[in-house]
C-alpha cells in the first residue's frame, strides 16, 4: 500500500460542482509560492489543479515555467522572501475575500512564512510545526543530532565551522560526503556545488578549506556503499495528530551523480512497509507537522535503510510522482485543511516513472550503476504534456538563455569591449 489516509478535521468547506472547495459560496484557492524549475511548483500546480481547486501561482519571475500552466492563475511579486513577500501575500488575500491555503516550494519562503507565521495565519490556511523545530530540521547538523538522540539509522557524521575542526575529519571512515548545513544565499550563488564526494580524508580537508571561508558551517557524512537508484524517499503532509497522506518512491537517476538532486524517479511499494512507519515515527519523536518528506539511502551491502535528511515545510521537486501514481499529496492536503473529503485510497496502478528528460540522459551517460528504465513503466516527463504545453516552452526558454548567459560570460575576456 502506498498511502495511508484518515478523515480530515472538522471544517467549514464542502465540495462545489466543479470539484473545488467553497466557503460561504466563495471558492478557496490554493496559492503556491515558487514557480521556478527545480522547486516542485509546476507539479504541485497540476496536482492541484487537475483535481479542480483554484490555484493562484506566486513568484517574482514571470518566465517561471509554472506560472504558464493552464491550470493556475499566476501573481507575479517583487521578492519570494522576506518582509516584501508576506506584504504581497496579505494584500492578495486580501482581494479573494477567503483564507487560502498555502503551499511552499522553497526553504527561504518556509522560513520567511514561518517568522511570520502569527501575521499570516489569519489571512491563510497553513500548518508548520514549531518555529524552533522547523530551523532545527532544516539545519543538517542539529537533524543529525536529533535523529542520533532519538536513536534513527542515520550516517556517522561531524560538523565543521572553522579550520580548526577540520581536525574532526578523523573520526570518520571515507569516502565521504560534504555539504553545507544550510544552503544560504551566498553558498547558492558561489561557484560550490550543493555537495561533494571526497574518496580521502586528504581530498575532504583540501575541499573544506575552499568552501568554509564563504560558507563556515559543513556537514561531512560517511558515504553509504550504493547506486543512485539505491536512494529513496518518503513523501507525507501530516495534520495536527495524524499522517494524512504518504508515499514511498525510489530515486533512479540524480544529476550531479552521487550528490545531485532528482532526475528521474518511480513509486517503490516493496520498502513503503519499512520506509513510511520510520519516517512517522521520526516525525512523531519531533513533534512535525505539515508538508514533509524523509530521503534515505539503502546501504547495498546490508541492505539497511539510513535516513539522510528531512524536507520540512514545503513539497519536494519530484512531489507530482506521488499523484502520478494515486496519491495526490498535495490535494490530501488541500481538502485535509479544507474540512473536507479526503481523496480515496488508490487501487493498484501501473507504475510511472516522473523524469527530467535532460537531466536523466546526463546522469545515465555518466552513472557509477543504477537503473536506466523500466519495462513496464511509463515515463511522464516534468515539464512536456501535450494539455499543457506552455511550462515545457518556457522551461526550454530559460534553458537557452542560461547557456547563451554563461557563454558569453566565458567569451567576456576574449571580446571588444564595444560589444557591451
Amino acid at each position: 500500500m502506498l498511502a495511508r489516509v484518515f478523515p480530515p478535521d472538522a471544517g467549514p468547506g464542502h465540495a462545489a460542482p466543479n470539484g473545488a472547495e467553497v466557503n460561504n459560496g466563495v471558492p478557496i484557492p490554493a496559492v503556491v509560492v515558487g514557480g521556478i524549475d527545480n522547486g516542485g511548483g509546476l507539479g504541485l500546480v497540476r496536482s492541484l489543479g487537475r483535481a479542480g481547486a483554484p490555484v493562484i501561482i506566486v513568484d517574482q519571475d514571470a518566465s517561471a515555467p509554472a506560472l504558464h500552466s493552464r491550470y493556475a492563475r499566476k501573481h507575479v511579486v517583487p521578492d519570494l522572501t522576506g518582509r516584501s513577500l508576506v506584504r504581497e501575500l496579505l494584500t492578495l488575500q486580501a482581494t479573494l475575500n477567503v483564507r487560502p491555503v498555502l503551499f511552499l516550494t522553497s526553504d527561504e519562503a518556509v522560513l520567511t512564512v514561518s517568522q511570520y507565521r502569527e501575521e499570516l495565519a489569519a489571512a491563510y490556511r497553513l500548518r508548520l510545526p514549531d518555529h524552533d523545530r522547523l530551523r532545527s530540521l532544516l539545519q543538517k547538523s542539529s537533524f543529525q543530532e536529533l535523529a542520533e538522540a532519538r536513536g534513527f539509522p542515520v550516517p556517522r557524521s561531524v560538523q565543521i565551522t572553522n579550520a580548526l575542526e577540520i581536525a574532526g575529519l578523523a573520526q570518520l571512515t571515507f569516502p565521504a560526503v560534504i555539504k553545507p548545513s544550510v544552503k544560504t544565499g551566498d553558498y547558492l550563488m558561489s561557484r560550490f556545488a550543493r555537495g561533494y564526494r571526497a574518496a580521502t580524508i586528504g581530498e575532504a580537508e583540501a575541499l573544506c578549506r575552499r568552501i568554509l571561508p564563504v560558507l563556515p558551517n559543513l556537514v561531512v557524512q560517511e558515504w553509504i556503499e550504493g547506486a543512485d537508484s539505491d536512494i529513496y524517499f518518503c513523501l507525507q503532509y501530516r495534520g495536527s495528530d495524524r499522517t494524512v497522506s504518504s508515499f514511498t518512491g525510489r530515486k533512479l537517476s540524480i544529476w550531479p551523480p552521487d550528490i545531485g538532486t532528482t532526475a528521474s524517479c518511480t513509486a517503490a511499494p516493496e520498502a513503503h512497509a519499512i520506509l513510511a512507519p520510520m519516517t512517522d515515527a521520526f516525525f512523531d519523536a519531533v513533534s512535525f507537522v505539515g508538508m514533509g518528506s524523509m530521503e534515505y539511502k539503502r546501504d547495498a551491502r546490508t541492505g539497511r535503510f539510513f535516513m539522510i535528511e528531512p524536507t520540512v515545510g514545503r513539497v519536494d521537486w519530484q512531489e507530482e510522482v506521488a499523484t502520478l501514481h494515486g496519491v495526490n499529496i498535495p490535494l490530501a492536503a488541500y481538502r485535509y485543511e479544507i474540512g473536507a473529503d479526503l481523496p480515496p485510497e488508490p487501487e493498484a496502478v501501473v507504475p510511472v516513472i516522473w523524469r527530467d528528460s535532460a537531466r536523466h540522459w546526463k546522469a545515465m551517460r555518466r552513472a557509477r550503476g543504477g537503473i536506466a528504465a523500466q519495462p513496464k513503466a511509463k515515463v511522464i516527463d516534468e515539464y512536456w504534456r501535450l494539455d499543457d504545453p506552455l511550462p515545457a516552452l518556457f522551461h526550454v526558454l530559460s534553458t537557452v538563455i542560461r547557456i547563451l548567459r554563461r557563454t558569453i560570460k566565458r567569451l567576456e575576456p576574449w571580446l571588444p569591449s564595444k560589444a557591451f
